[in-house]
């Protein structure tokens, strides 16, 4: 079986992340347990999703950690001129929702983990499939569990879109959701209730003028296209219809920080900001408020350059250089939790992920599945 030939099977399965991704996890499971590849499954709370932990070579040895994800982005509202979950081939391109970000990936360390089942491993590879990354890495961490109690690994190559280029970081994120309370009312008579879409309004001024500050003074790293941390407002809702004063209102926000900049000084900062709004109006409307909750976060990736990862993932892929990323991975998490020397280096380019008829081209995957074929025959050798 051909690395194309696994794509063409994980494409088929429409893991986007609200959906379940058993169909895949199960289909890979049994591909490399045929192969007599030890594989073990590790279900959600729902029972719905599972991620996949495989190991081939020496066990309670120190090995390498391949990480993927499964999951993919909607394509709702995006104009496909292809069906997103069938592999298309034309030309140099193979088209379909994940063949970037990040099946692509995943397909040929599916085929490297057959390939070096078939040699005898003096350093295990181990394969971690998850899920929930697209909504903020949200999956992983059931799996990093597992590996917690065994052995400290040699280093981690996370396969995200890198052109096979080795990033050594990404900005870490926290989302937020901003509560704004009110008074409603009915509209003839606005100035005596208190607008809680108002509210979110002044409290998005606020944001804004942080995020001016921070542009402007930094902390600054400029080996990012964005060389500073980001606050961004992504979602608000609030209101019932024209005539009626909201009392409630919800503004979702992210904070994508640089190592080093501590997202906790920023969110004391943006309490402050929304008690500065709230404070004057409560002594006619006590219930004024605006609530700042945590959702989700991780951790951003800041490998020294000179780290092993960084060293072996650019000999493994022939490339020079390094970069830093500014989409998330579970790089960070991985190198957090388990104190692993991790690089992203993978098959295509971000730009070409997340958009419609999304597509890598199958130079990329033939590069990536000689990289993978050097890590194993590096495993064999044991280094």
């Amino acid at each position: 079986m051909t690395t194309l030939d696994i794509l063409d099977r994980l494409i088929a399965f429409d893991t986007v992340s609200h959906r379940s991704n058993l169909p895949l996890i199960h289909h890979v499971r049994d591909l490399l347990t045929g192969h007599g590849i030890d594989c073990t499954l590790i279900p959600d709370a729902s029972g719905e999703k599972a991620n996949l932990l495989a190991r081939t070579g020496p066990a309670d040895t120190p090995g390498v950690v391949l990480s993927g994800h499964v999951d993919v982005v909607p394509v709702e509202g995006q104009a496909w001129t292809r069906p997103p979950f069938t592999l298309t081939r034309e030309g140099s391109r193979l088209y379909g929702r994940g063949t970037t970000d990040m099946k692509g990936f995943d397909a040929c360390a599916i085929a490297a983990m057959i390939a070096a089942q078939g040699r005898t491993l003096k350093v295990p590879l181990i394969l971690s499939l998850s899920h929930d990354e697209e909504v903020g890495c949200r999956g992983v961490g059931s799996l990093i569990d597992r590996l917690e109690g065994g052995p400290r690994h040699r280093f981690c190559l996370v396969g995200e879109p890198t052109s096979l280029i080795a990033a050594t970081g990404h900005k870490g994120k926290v989302a937020l959701r901003v509560s704004c309370t009110g008074r409603g009312g009915h509209s003839s008579g606005a100035p005596l209730a208190l607008n809680a879409i108002h509210l979110a309004v002044d409290f998005v001024g606020k944001v804004r003028g942080i995020q001016a500050r921070i542009a402007a003074e930094g902390p600054f790293d400029t080996d990012y296209e964005v060389p500073y941390t980001t606050l961004h407002a992504g979602r608000i809702e609030g209101g019932v219809q024209v005539n009626i004063v909201a009392d409630r209102c919800v503004l979702d926000m992210e904070i994508r920080f640089l190592a080093g900049h501590d997202p906790d000084m920023l969110i004391a900062e943006l309490e402050d900001a929304a008690e500065a709004i709230v404070a004057p109006l409560r002594p006619a409307f006590p219930e004024a408020a605006i609530a700042i909750a945590r959702q989700w976060s991780y951790p951003g990736l800041d490998t020294p350059r000179d780290a092993v990862a960084v060293a072996m993932v650019q000999d493994l892929a022939r490339t020079d250089g390094t970069l830093k990323v500014g989409y998330g991975t579970e790089g960070g998490l991985f190198s957090a939790r388990l104190g692993l020397s991790t690089a992203v280096c993978g098959p295509g380019s971000m730009a070409q992920g997340h958009v419609p008829d999304e597509y890598i081209e199958t130079d990329q995957i033939e590069a990536c599945d000689s990289m993978l074929s050097r890590l194993v025959g590096r495993c064999e050798a044991g280094f």
